[in-house]
């Protein structure tokens, strides 16, 4: 495990599912909510979104909307949020995104 408590595969790499699950958590506490509280909104069991933000299930798109609209957080900022914590966790440097590329072309 590395420092975000995220299980690394075997090339390295942090598992997308446990640091986009523990986005979610950091929002989730961040408005001091419970797990029962943002599961009902988001019409899911408590059980299922903890294992969500452990990072054991792999949540559907829909599904991860719903608990972004639980949390009254954007798609976008979570996705944000999350690829920061890879990069923090990555080994390598930052690859530019494709964007990065044309720009600079």
């Amino acid at each position: 495990m590395n420092s975000l408590n995220s299980e690394v595969k075997p090339g390295g790499e942090t598992l997308f599912r446990e640091t986009l699950g523990g986005t979610l958590r950091s929002f989730r506490l961040e408005q001091e909510r419970t797990i029962r509280e943002v599961a009902l909104e988001a019409k899911i069991s408590p059980g299922y979104l903890s294992e969500i933000e452990r990072g054991q299930k792999e949540a559907s798109s829909e599904l991860i909307n719903s608990i972004c609209d639980s949390l009254d957080v954007s798609l976008y900022h979570v996705i944000t949020r999350a690829g920061q914590m890879l990069a923090l966790s990555s080994k390598e440097a930052p690859r530019p995104a494709p964007c990065q590329l044309e720009a600079a072309i």
